[in-house]
């Protein structure tokens, strides 16, 4: 099932099945409780974010390319940091380049986000897997300078600026997606492709990531886990490549779709 969030033409908020055709219809329930298709079509005025995150746990340095064109070493464990659930963006919402930002800084991310469905404490990587309630393209957008020199070693500020955890534009449901570690994941800047990887380019795999999180921490049921972005982003690049307003970011994930966000100044 492809879950869309929405806004009707009356402000209220929705949940919504996108067909093959693309027409959405009007479910009821929750995602992580259990949805039920009513038939009805949806009235959409505007996509949100499938998910209102109750955490958002991510992950640094999770792909190997990625860790070789930093010139960082393999992690032995995995990097944690959080966001901000006030960071969460809406497809086709612009990301805001922050007022506060050391000139040209603002870096895309595209990455695999995990949802999980049920609370997970302690759980054991051959069954993490079964705590994924669905999956959904995410952009963990960076402010640079702010992540390594002005955030006192943790990278939460630079990385937690309204508008910089874009989610969307669905939450497609694992019997859809079957094995995570097997979907292409791309970035394109302006139409051009600059990140082009593969999900098992992950030096920690998503169940290995929702069993490590869990240990002695419940993940809460809307829990977000963004898994790492692969090699390309625009600061490893020569000259660096940071984004400024017109640009428009897509993050694109097999099986997913398209994550589209225009990015305007503060």
């Amino acid at each position: 099932m492809r879950v869309v969030r929405y806004r009707d033409p009356e402000g209220s908020i929705h949940h919504g099945c996108r067909s093959a055709t693309g027409e959405i219809h009007l479910l009821a329930g929750d995602p992580c409780t259990g949805l039920v298709e009513t038939g009805r079509p949806a009235a959409v005025s505007r996509l949100l974010a499938p998910v209102v995150p109750a955490n958002i746990f991510c992950i640094g340095l999770n792909y190997g390319a990625h860790a070789a064109e930093s010139r960082l070493s393999v992690p032995s464990a995995p990097i944690v940091f959080m966001k901000p659930t006030s960071a969460v963006a809406d497809p086709e919402q612009p990301i805001v380049l922050p007022a506060c930002r050391h000139r040209e800084e603002v870096d895309y991310e595209g990455e695999l986000a995990v949802v999980i469905g049920r609370a997970a404490r302690n759980v054991d990587a051959e069954h993490a897997l079964d705590c994924v309630a669905g999956y959904t393209c995410g952009n963990d957008v960076s402010a640079r300078h702010w992540q390594l020199h002005q955030g006192g070693g943790q990278w939460c500020r630079g990385k937690g600026f309204d508008t910089f955890c874009p989610l969307g534009p669905a939450l497609v449901t694992p019997d859809e997606i079957g094995d995570p570690q097997r979907l292409g994941i791309r970035t394109r800047l302006n139409g051009q492709t600059v990140q082009d990887h593969s999900t098992a380019d992950m030096i920690f795999g998503v169940a290995a990531l929702i069993s490590f999180l869990s240990q002695d921490t419940t993940l809460l049921p809307g829990t977000v886990i963004m898994t790492g972005t692969p090699g390309g982003v625009g600061m490893a690049r020569r000259p660096p490549v940071f984004l400024r307003p017109g640009d428009v970011v897509e993050v694109e994930i097999d099986g997913i779709g398209i994550l589209r966000n225009p990015v305007q100044e503060a």
